[in-house]
């Protein structure tokens, strides 16, 4: 329902007991199939060989950075993600074998406004088309709406229609793109963004939670039924 000041203008809705948000702690998020852990650069070892696994360097297409193609490489691009003080920098760690498979990052963390962004999203291949990832941002979600976050914001280029289909699948909602946004590689991006806000996150979570419930994925992260069956129908 619009609402309106006293000149009849149409305002946004009261927040009369909104306080700013929390700025992410270094905290470990645990999940079934895999926790993040703030990233280390001993981390590096097990990244790099994870990243290895992959025939190419197409996953690296729409990223901002290029492929580490040596362990001092890898290192270097771990360090200039623990030193970038905008953001807060997780390594996703497989709960099998307790090694790092890929890494994520809180990003334009804005706490006076309760808004934040999922970012740098950076998978290996043991974490493609399987439980992994798809947990590990559930972790993130849960993580900020519970530090007072309104919104979670992802953003993707345009072109990289996987990034934007991962992100829908888990409830994300399409706003809009931004045209020219970046230059990325020598290269034009154009910018799709996404989100969830806060009065969005309760359906979305009971959907995820029962998603990834015993009842519903083995210990091997076999699912009895798809995620798209947990969300209401519209």
């Amino acid at each position: 329902m619009t609402q309106h000041n006293q000149y009849g203008q149409p305002i946004g809705f009261a927040l009369p007991d909104w306080q700013p948000a929390i700025f992410p702690p270094a905290a470990i998020l645990t999940g079934r199939f895999c926790h993040l852990t703030p990233l280390q650069l001993n981390h590096a070892p097990a990244l790099f060989a994870a990243f290895l696994l992959a025939p190419d360097d197409r996953d690296w297409t729409w990223l901002g950075a290029s492929q580490p193609q040596s362990l001092a490489e890898m290192n270097d691009w771990i360090a200039n993600k623990i030193g970038d003080r905008g953001l807060v920098s997780y390594a996703v760690i497989d709960q099998a074998n307790q090694q790092a498979v890929g890494a994520v990052c809180f990003a334009n963390i804005d706490v006076q406004n309760g808004a934040i962004e999922i970012g740098h999203v950076t998978w290996s291949p043991l974490m493609q088309r399987n439980v992994l990832g798809s947990e590990a941002l559930y972790l993130l979600l849960q993580q900020a709406f519970a530090l007072g976050y309104r919104r979670v914001a992802w953003r993707c280029d345009s072109l990289n229609l996987a990034s934007r289909r991962a992100a829908e699948r888990i409830g994300f909602t399409f706003e809009g793109r931004f045209r020219q946004a970046m230059t990325r590689k020598q290269r034009n991006r154009d910018t799709d963004w996404l989100s969830i806000i806060d009065g969005e996150w309760p359906p979305i979570q009971q959907a995820l939670s029962q998603w990834l419930a015993v009842e519903n994925m083995d210990q091997h992260g076999r699912e009895r039924q798809k995620l798209r069956c947990f969300f209401p129908a519209d």
